[in-house]
């Protein structure tokens, strides 16, 4: 230490500072620190710079960016509007239900033991259920529509990524009976079929949404603001009455049972509305489990199916001979020998009945006593006469599937042809257009729109023909569920009716075959008529196939009940109706 201090002591007495020591001297030039010095400072003003961009200028796109990561709009489903019938019956509601679904990259992390509960509730496999969580989307959808109680279960298991979805499913109380009139909705509640379809735009109603944040598991953490506000769909009154539906379906399932056809229809309209009361198919389905759903199932046939009307087809141009003066009811034709050339072609009546008069001619189904008439009238006339009533014409009766038929232009006829579409071959119609045409005779000459909404209004018809032809052919249409016509069966305890039978070979690649088509088409009573019911019976393969005889019987037990459910007084003293079995009917 002293040795130190004598060093110290030398060094100042000789006049060299401490800090001017060599061994301290700064040998790096001053710019260099000058220039680090700058750089620091420019670095903190840019900080600063970026800071008030990020602040002021760049706000919105931040808080945008911010908020797409933990904030979504979640969309709040309308309700549908009901379906109900005439009386306020509710044929269709939609009931709440949840949809399942996941985030795969959570949930695959779950316990074993848990996806395999997870699966069972979901009513799948545990392969299945690992597939579908093999996926590298943020949301997979594991099962659609699960019931309330089975969704709780499923959230009960706490498995991170599990969530549910409210959504709503149909429920369809009348099932098989009503299906083919309501129709159904897809998984998503659209309507598929029927009424669901027909009026989707005022049953779906418009959903509504709102923004909520959730955390990084997808949990609802805030409920931030309601962007558009659901409205649920109209509730729509639809015309049909569920216990003359089931009427209806009752009696065409024992026919169609009885004589083991093929399928069958039937249609109930109000005469002086409009209105359809009952419309009903057979096969049909259960539209709350369509998981064995077949095309024959589906089919609307009372709209969609085309047929050859045979002699339900004759009092048109019976009517439109009466009406233009050609005829009388007590004119008298010759329809013997059974027998008629037109051309080449030969026509022929069911059995021989020599001379009939105009009245008989629609008791008895003669071919060729209507297709004298027919052949009395340009073909135009006649053309004109089917297409007024609807023939060839597409229904206006806002149902999906509703066909036209076929009816040819008059120019293109020839004598034959015009013959044999008198009584009902060689033209197609729906058997809604046939019941519809039907209301000129019960409605005295009137044409009316169908329609499957409830109305309270009146409609306006088109006049067809007179009030005096329409009263005319009633009577003649009366005779032929009396003894010796045609369809006796089709007679009603204390009730007056009318109508006409029809037979018909079908159609296959464009050539007739062994297989046929029964049908009937009749009002009552007569005295005031109040409904319009028409049957199809498509190949019965037992018990016959005539109109009379596999079609009138339905006529008459849908008919029967439909009036006394609508407390229609009788207009008739029959108290008991004695079966006639020497039904004859007309091809």
């Amino acid at each position: 230490m002293s040795r130190g201090r004598n060093m110290s002591r030398t060094a100042a007495s000789r006049g060299v500072a401490y800090a001017s020591n060599p061994l301290l001297e700064v040998k790096l030039p001053t710019w260099r620190s000058r220039l680090v010095l700058f750089l620091l400072f420019s670095a903190f003003f840019a900080l600063i710079a970026r800071a008030l961009f990020l602040q002021v200028k760049s706000t919105d796109f931040l808080q945008k960016q911010g908020a797409s990561r933990y904030t979504r709009n979640i969309e709040l489903p309308a309700t549908r509007g009901k379906i109900t019938d005439r009386n306020g019956q509710v044929l269709a509601s939609s009931v709440p239900v949840r949809a399942i679904w996941a985030d795969p990259e959570d949930v695959r992390a779950a316990p074993a033991e848990k996806l395999s509960q997870l699966a069972s509730l979901l009513e799948m496999s545990e392969p299945d259920l690992r597939k579908k969580l093999d996926s590298d989307r943020q949301l997979v959808y594991l099962k659609r529509q699960v019931e309330m109680p089975v969704a709780e279960k499923i959230l009960a298991l706490g498995i991170p990524g599990i969530e549910a979805r409210k959504e709503y499913k149909r429920y369809y109380p009348e099932g098989e009976v009503m299906a083919h009139v309501v129709g159904f909705t897809s998984v998503e509640d659209i309507g598929q079929e029927g009424i669901e379809l027909a009026s989707e735009k005022n049953l779906a109603g418009k959903p509504g949404s709102r923004r909520v944040i959730k955390d990084r598991l997808g949990r609802i953490v805030e409920d931030i603001q309601a962007i558009r506000e659901p409205h649920d769909g109209k509730e729509l009154t639809l015309s049909i009455d569920s216990k003359i539906q089931y009427i209806a379906f009752t009696h065409l399932k024992e026919a169609v049972e009885k004589h083991k056809a093929k399928a069958g229809g039937a249609v109930v309209i109000d005469v002086q509305t409009g209105e359809v009361l009952a419309l009903v198919n057979l096969p049909t389905y259960n539209p709350n489990d369509r998981s064995v759903l077949t095309g024959a199932q589906l089919r609307n046939r009372v709209l969609t199916d085309t047929f050859e009307p045979g002699s339900t087809m004759k009092p048109f141009p019976v009517a439109w001979a009466l009406e233009t003066g050609r005829v009388t009811p007590d004119t008298i034709i010759e329809t013997a020998p059974g027998v008629m050339k037109i051309g080449p072609e030969t026509i022929h009546d069911a059995h021989k009945q020599g001379s009939l008069t105009v009245s008989q001619v629609i008791q008895k189904s003669s071919n060729i006593g209507t297709v004298k008439m027919a052949l009395q009238m340009p073909p135009k006339e006649m053309w004109e006469l089917f297409t007024t009533v609807g023939f060839g014409q597409q229904p206006k009766i806002g149902f999906p599937g509703a066909v036209a038929g076929r009816l040819r232009n008059h120019k293109n006829w020839r004598p034959i042809e015009q013959a044999t579409m008198s009584y009902g071959h060689g033209v197609s119609v729906s058997l809604i257009q046939m019941a519809r045409a039907y209301t000129i005779f019960a409605r005295n000459g009137d044409l009316i729109p169908l329609t499957f909404e409830k109305t309270s209004e009146m409609p306006h018809g088109q006049r067809v023909i007179s009030e005096k032809t329409a009263q005319q052919m009633r009577l003649m249409m009366e005779s032929v569920t009396e003894p010796g016509g045609t369809a006796p069966r089709a007679r009603i305890a204390g009730y007056r009716v009318a109508g006409k039978t029809g037979t018909a070979h079908k159609l296959e690649g464009g050539r007739y075959v062994k297989k046929y088509i029964g049908d009937f088409v009749g009002f009552a009573p007569v005295s005031r008529p109040r409904v319009i019911v028409a049957v199809m019976i498509d190949e019965p393969t037992i018990g016959g196939y005539y109109g009379g005889i596999v079609a009138a019987p339905v006529f008459a037990a849908i008919t029967a009940n439909v009036l006394r459910s609508m407390n229609v007084p009788p207009d008739s003293s029959v108290t008991s109706i004695i079966p006639d079995n020497s039904v004859q009917e007309s091809m």
